[in-house]
């Protein structure tokens, strides 16, 4: 499961062997004819089941999953480098990171610092509540709440949109974790979490003492992204082995891996 805190930045290179965190190092495609002429490093916010998380020492799920499959398929080397989702951007705008698949939605303020690949998930906004509490149902319910959210995410975007006219109190977290035990504990009456990420923790915890809060708030499709203007060829690499992969049948394996249908 997930740590309720990441405080600092692990670097996860399978060159040096660091007991099974981090990528797959690949070997240049034959058949591709791009040119990749360096290690890339790829960030990742590990604390984001199912589609990134540490288990026995080694990162899983299926950003994880297709990170590897897509640069075998087109021949480029990396290595993951996890940090809070909140410091992804900036790491990769000030060119401490060459890319980020982190389970980042795709927006219109976003494409204005970062070139984002074609969407390789379709997600949506859930809104989280403590089960038991029915006094929450939908989110005509959500007048003078408190809303726990973690920094830098489409949940914060969401309930900093409508804070105002709901008269809700924001308190802000670090992590995934932290602010669904917020609401567990009782000291905020609503979270907001994509979709399939609230899914898989209710479905592999029962005892989760969480519930999904009436229909979907938003839609938003994941990207693979890059600082704007620089390492584009990965952009165009990722859009190429995304394409293969569904092809192929090994994308809808890598997802039903990790989301049972």
């Amino acid at each position: 499961m997930k740590k309720m805190i990441l405080k600092v930045l692990i670097i996860a290179t399978v060159t040096m062997g660091l007991a099974g965190c981090g990528s797959t190092s690949t070997s240049q495609n034959k058949d591709s004819n791009k040119k990749f002429t360096k290690t890339y490093v790829i960030s990742t916010d590990a604390t984001y089941a199912p589609f990134e998380y540490e288990k026995d020492s080694k990162y899983i799920g299926i950003d994880i999953d297709l990170l590897a499959s897509i640069a075998k398929l087109e021949g480029f080397k990396y290595e993951l480098k996890a940090m809070d989702f909140k410091g992804i951007i900036p790491a990769l705008q000030a060119n401490q990171v060459d890319g980020a698949i982190a389970g980042m939605g795709i927006t219109d303020v976003r494409k204005k610092v970062l070139d984002m690949s074609e969407g390789y998930f379709e997600s949506g906004l859930s809104a989280v509540g403590k089960k038991g509490n029915d006094k929450i149902k939908s989110e005509a319910d959500f007048k003078g709440k408190i809303f726990a959210v973690k920094k830098g995410t489409l949940g914060a975007t969401y309930a900093e949109g409508n804070k105002d006219k709901l008269g809700a109190t924001v308190k802000y977290f670090n992590d995934t974790a932290s602010m669904m035990q917020e609401v567990k504990n009782g000291n905020a009456d609503v979270t907001f979490e994509d979709y399939p990420v609230i899914a898989y923790m209710i479905s592999v915890d029962p005892n989760s003492g969480l519930k999904i809060i009436g229909n979907k708030l938003t839609t938003q499709n994941y990207a693979f992204a890059v600082k704007k203007g620089s390492n584009t060829e990965l952009v165009t690499a990722f859009n190429d082995g995304l394409k293969k992969l569904k092809a192929n049948g090994e994308y809808d394996k890598i997802v039903q891996k990790y989301i049972k249908k």
